[in-house]
C-alpha cells in the first residue's frame, strides 16, 4: 500500500479511536514517554542551557528513533502500516479528552459549582483556579480548549502527514517536553530553553493552520480573520497567539488580559478587544469550534498527503 494511503486511512481510524475510547485513565504512552523523560532529567538536570539541549535531544530523538524503527518494521506491509499509524495517531492526539474536561468544568459553572470547576481547572490548564472567579474560569477554558486544539490534534496532524509515525511521535514528544520543562520557573529558565525553543518551531504549521480553521468553522469568519490579524502578534506565544484570536473572533468573545501561574501573576493583551466577555455557553461552542477544526484537519493533512503522492507519481 502506498505511503499516502497509509497514512490517510490511519490518521481516519486513529482519530476515531480518540472519539470513540479518548485517553485511557491508565497506561497512556504519552504519560509513560513523560516518566521517562522526568527520569532523564533527573540525571541531567544543570542550570544551564547545553544540559537543556541534550535532555530535548535524548528524549525527543529516542521517541522518534524508536518510532522510525518501528515504521521500518512494517513497511511494505499494508495492513500492518496502517494499524501501526493509527494507534500513533490514538495515542498522540486528544482532542475527545480535551472536549469531555472542558464540558466538565463547563457543566460545573452552569450549575453554580465554581469550587468544583476551580477543582478541575488543574485537569485543562496550569493557571491558578482559586485566583479565578467563575468568569475567569470559562475564559480560561475557552483559551486552553484554542490552544489545544492545535497542540492535540492539528499540529500531530500536521507532522504526520510531512513524517509518518515518526512525525507524530517527534511532535507529542516535543510538545510534552514543552509542557514539563519549558516553562519559566527558576529551575527550568535556561534546561528548558531548548525544549521551548523547539515546540515554537514544530508547533507554527499546526498553529497557522488551526487558525485559518477556525476561521473556515466558527461563526464569522471576518472577525476571526481581523482578531487574527490585528492581536495574533500581541501574545506572547507566536503559536498560541494566532489560534486564540482566531478562536475569539470566530466565537465573538474577548480573551488574554491578566493571568495567574502558580502565584506569577501575567497581565496579557486583550485578543479581540470588540467582542464580548466569555460567557459560560461560550465553553460548549469553543468545544464544537474544535471538533469542527480537528475534522478539517484531517480532511486538510490527509488529502495534501495524497495530492502530494499523486503529484511525485505523476512526474516519476
Amino acid at each position: 500500500m502506498r505511503d499516502d494511503r497509509v497514512f490517510a486511512y490511519g490518521a481516519t481510524a486513529g482519530l476515531l479511536g480518540d472519539l470513540i475510547f479518548a485517553d485511557p485513565r491508565r497506561g497512556h504512552p504519552v504519560a509513560a514517554f513523560g516518566r521517562a523523560a522526568g527520569a532523564v532529567e533527573r540525571a541531567l538536570w544543570r542550570d544551564h542551557r547545553g544540559w537543556g539541549a541534550l535532555h530535548t535531544a535524548v528524549c525527543a530523538g529516542g521517541a522518534a528513533t524508536a518510532a522510525a524503527l518501528a515504521a521500518r518494521a512494517v513497511r511494505g506491509r499494508g495492513a500492518a502500516s496502517v494499524a501501526l499509524t493509527a494507534a500513533t495517531v490514538w495515542a498522540v492526539v486528544g482532542g475527545t479528552s480535551l472536549g469531555r474536561e472542558a464540558r466538565a468544568i463547563g457543566g460545573a459553572l452552569a450549575a453554580g459549582d465554581v469550587e468544583a470547576a476551580r477543582e478541575r481547572l488543574p485537569h485543562l490548564c496550569g493557571r491558578d483556579p482559586q485566583a479565578l472567579d467563575g468568569p475567569g474560569i470559562a475564559r480560561a477554558v475557552v483559551e486552553s480548549v484554542a490552544e489545544n486544539t492545535s497542540d492535540a490534534v492539528v499540529g500531530a496532524l500536521v507532522w504526520g502527514a510531512l513524517g509518518g509515525v515518526p512525525g507524530l511521535v517527534a511532535f507529542r514528544a516535543v510538545n510534552t517536553l514543552d509542557a514539563m520543562v519549558g516553562h519559566r520557573s527558576p529551575r527550568h529558565l535556561r534546561f528548558g530553553w531548548a525544549s521551548a525553543r523547539l515546540d515554537d518551531v514544530a508547533g507554527a504549521p499546526g498553529a497557522r493552520l488551526t487558525a485559518a480553521l477556525a476561521v473556515v468553522a466558527g461563526g464569522d469568519p471576518r472577525g476571526a480573520v481581523r482578531a487574527w490579524r490585528a492581536d495574533a502578534r500581541k501574545h506572547p506565544s507566536p503559536n498560541a497567539g494566532p489560534v486564540e484570536a482566531a478562536f475569539a473572533g470566530a466565537l465573538g468573545v474577548r480573551l488574554g488580559g491578566t493571568l495567574s501561574y502558580g502565584g506569577r501573576v501575567e497581565h496579557r493583551p486583550v485578543l479581540n478587544g470588540g467582542g464580548r466577555a466569555v460567557e459560560v455557553a461560550d465553553v460548549e461552542r469553543a468545544v464544537r469550534l474544535s471538533r469542527r477544526v480537528g475534522g478539517l484537519a484531517l480532511a486538510v493533512c490527509a488529502g495534501g498527503r495524497l495530492l502530494y503522492g499523486a503529484w511525485k507519481r505523476r512526474g516519476a
